[in-house]
Formats: structure tokens, C-alpha cells, sequence
């Protein structure tokens, strides 16, 4: 693998105004054989229910298409003349932006319709070099579409908006013709200057609801924005059940220690032995923020320590629905799936020995819980939240 950062890839949406469903549809896979990432946004006609099978149906067949290596001109010529024509208007009508990041880090970009890219090389404008495509047959020969492909640095940024953004403000004094393709590149570039780490979550909501207020915050059309940016992982490493040999609790202690990111551990055993191989103090907490599990404890240079299985099952339980608008609260859960998301590469370190102490002839069943919630969250992870997760056994 030639790519030596963190690929985090996230959208925000709003609605057109009065609207309960977006017309605008963000998808994106990450295919990890070939250490691969695509991301589409499509933009059916309209907007509401009928815009949203459009623009799912466009999204759906660009990432199928895209993962089969098709030649670019393909597959805008496959999605273009498979769209379901529009009984009323006679026309089938859907926009789209692939964004296809191969495992040696070249990113390739093919888009039809949907205002043009930005890419940003740090709080600056970065030009790839577009060129066209015109489809040559079918009933949309003649269409025009842009593609480009370059080798991303780190820090770079890709923003890809739907024309909800590009048009929001359109007639308005400050912007007669709408908020333009460099109106926004130059309002991403002050944010990334404010904060350069800025993330994918926060850049792509701050632009639409940028463009939201241009529309005097009653959208006129739907309004989303997705971010992919490219940077230095940032690392979890979270340990959970004893080392089945007693002479490793030593080695697990010193590998805690010497992790160059943040450290969660997951069990009380767990946590005793740490304590007691690197001579520190085990402060328990005694406010219950969640009913339903033990309260965490605190100890010295450790991020968070928590009860084990319960609370693993519960963040499981939490990240199977778990998206961009739920709010977490306070628990032990809570905060270990919010240092996940704000993490990009999570390493398990699973003890297997059978807790002699418990006394308890389920054990050897406790430990298989602990293996399969761990791989739950761990798929939950790799296949929804594009985290790479890596496990070893102790």
C-alpha cells in the first residue's frame, strides 16, 4: 500500500424547504481488498420522494460501475441511458459526482452536471487539469461530462456540492447570480486557514449551512455537501480481557504506555492489571451517567476505562444506528464510540485468558462474547465509517 494517510470521507444535507426526504443522494463504499474508496453524489430532478429514486438509482449504479473498473466514458454512457425517462417532462434527469480513490492513491473524478469539484491543496485552490467527455451514441450522444485524475498530497481536500450550495442566494444583492464555484472555494480555503485540521463532518456543514443562510434559511432547492480529506491517522488502541499467560500482563502494560494515541481499556480485570504493572492508582467514578452500565474510572495517561462486555455490547448496540445526527450522551458507551468517530485507525487487543476469579462455569462463553461484539463493531466500523480496524490476540 502506497498511502501513508487517513482517507475520512463525510456529507451533511438539507432538505428543500417544506421537504421531508432530499432529492440529493450521498453513497459511498469502502472496498477493502483493494484498499479502495468511492464516493458518489447525485441530484435527481425536482425535488422530494420522485428526486430521491432518481438520484438513488444514479448513485447506486455509479458505485456498482465504478467498482468494476469501468472506463469513465462507460459508465456515464451505462447511467446516463438506464435512468427511467419522466412520464410528465419526457426526460430523465439526474446529475452525478464519482469520486474514486484507488489503493496506489490516485483519485479519479467524473461528473456530470453538478457544479465543478473543488479541490483544495491545503487552505488553496489545486487544478487537476479537467478534461471532457462527450458521449458518441444512445439518445444522450453529444452530453458533455468532465473527468480528471491526479495523486493527492496529504492535506489535501475534495468538496463536491450538489447546486443547492452553487445556487443558494441566486438573485439575492449579494450574489445576483448565486454563491459561485469560487465564493465557496474561497469560504472552505478561511476555514481550513482558521482551523487547518478542520474535519470532512465540519467543513461540509459549515457550507451548507452557509448556503442555507444565503437562501435567507428557507432552502429553495436541496442543499448538500460531501468532503473527502486527506490526512495523518489518528490512532485508537483499545484493550479489552487479561493476557492469558500472567507473564504478559508486563508487555500489555508496556505496549499501553509506549502507544503513540489515544487508549481505552475495556474491563475491570483488564484495568487492575495496568495499574498494578505500571504503579498507578485506579480512581473509580461513582456517578452512573448510564443506568444501564457500571461508571467509568479514571487512571493516569489512560483516555478512558470503562467495565468490559456490557459496555462493549451497548457500543455495538449504539453503532448500528449511530449516523451524523444522533447525539451522544455521557455514559461509558457513549464516549468510547465518540472516541472511535473521532478516530481513524482502532487496534483491539483481546486477552483470552478465562478470569479464574469469576468462578463462573460460563466464562469460556463470556470470552466468546467479547471475541464476536469485538468483530461486530469492528465490521460496523470498516464497512460503514471507512475506520481501519486491526485485532490480536493475547
Amino acid at each position: 500500500m502506497n498511502r501513508n494517510f487517513f482517507i475520512e470521507v463525510n456529507s451533511l444535507q438539507r432538505n428543500h424547504d417544506g421537504e421531508r426526504i432530499s432529492g440529493d443522494v450521498f453513497l459511498y463504499r469502502y472496498l477493502k481488498e483493494e484498499n479502495r474508496v468511492i464516493a458518489v453524489l447525485s441530484d435527481g430532478m425536482g425535488h422530494g420522494v420522485k428526486a430521491n429514486i432518481l438520484a438513488t438509482l444514479t448513485a447506486t449504479m455509479a458505485i456498482n460501475f465504478t467498482r468494476e473498473h469501468k472506463d469513465v466514458d462507460r459508465i456515464a454512457d451505462i447511467i446516463m441511458n438506464t435512468l427511467p425517462v419522466c412520464s410528465e417532462r419526457k426526460i430523465s434527469y439526474s446529475t452525478f459526482t464519482i469520486v474514486d480513490i484507488d489503493g496506489n492513491g490516485h483519485v479519479t473524478l467524473l461528473e456530470y452536471d453538478n457544479p465543478q469539484t473543488i479541490v483544495l491543496r491545503g487552505n488553496r485552490i489545486f487544478d487537476p487539469e479537467w478534461e471532457k467527455v462527450i458521449l458518441e451514441k444512445g439518445k444522450h450522444a453529444g452530453k458533455v461530462l468532465k473527468t480528471c485524475t491526479f495523486v493527492p498530497e496529504k492535506e489535501d481536500r475534495i468538496i463536491f456540492c450538489s447546486d443547492g450550495v452553487s445556487q443558494s442566494g441566486m438573485g439575492s444583492d449579494l450574489y445576483p447570480f448565486g454563491w459561485e464555484r469560487d465564493n465557496i472555494a474561497h469560504y472552505a480555503g478561511s476555514l481550513v486557514s482558521g482551523e487547518a485540521s478542520i474535519s470532512a463532518m465540519t467543513l461540509a456543514g459549515k457550507i451548507v449551512t452557509m448556503a442555507h443562510k444565503n437562501d435567507s434559511y428557507k432552502a429553495r432547492d436541496d442543499i448538500s455537501c460531501a468532503v473527502v480529506y486527506f490526512r495523518e491517522p489518528r490512532k485508537l488502541l483499545i484493550c479489552t480481557g487479561p493476557p492469558y499467560e500472567k507473564e504478559k500482563d508486563k508487555e500489555l502494560a508496556i505496549r499501553i504506555e509506549g502507544y503513540n494515541g489515544k487508549v481505552i481499556l475495556s474491563g475491570g480485570t483488564t484495568a487492575d492489571i495496568v495499574a498494578r504493572e505500571l504503579g498507578r492508582a485506579i480512581i473509580d467514578e461513582l456517578v452512573f451517567e448510564d443506568p444501564e452500565l457500571p461508571p467509568e474510572s479514571f487512571m493516569e495517561g489512560i483516555d478512558l476505562v470503562t467495565e468490559g462486555i456490557l459496555t462493549l455490547q451497548k457500543v455495538n448496540e449504539i453503532l448500528k444506528t449511530y449516523n451524523n445526527s444522533v447525539r451522544l450522551g455521557k455514559g461509558p458507551a457513549d464516549k468510547i464510540v465518540r472516541m472511535i468517530m473521532e478516530s481513524d485507525e482502532i487496534h483491539f487487543i483481546i486477552g483470552t485468558r478465562i478470569n479464574i476469579a469469576h468462578q463462573d462455569p460460563n466464562l469460556p462463553v463470556d470470552l466468546e462474547i467479547r471475541r464476536t461484539v469485538v468483530k461486530r463493531i469492528a465490521r460496523l466500523l470498516e464497512e460503514k465509517w471507512l475506520k481501519k480496524v486491526t485485532f490480536e490476540y493475547i
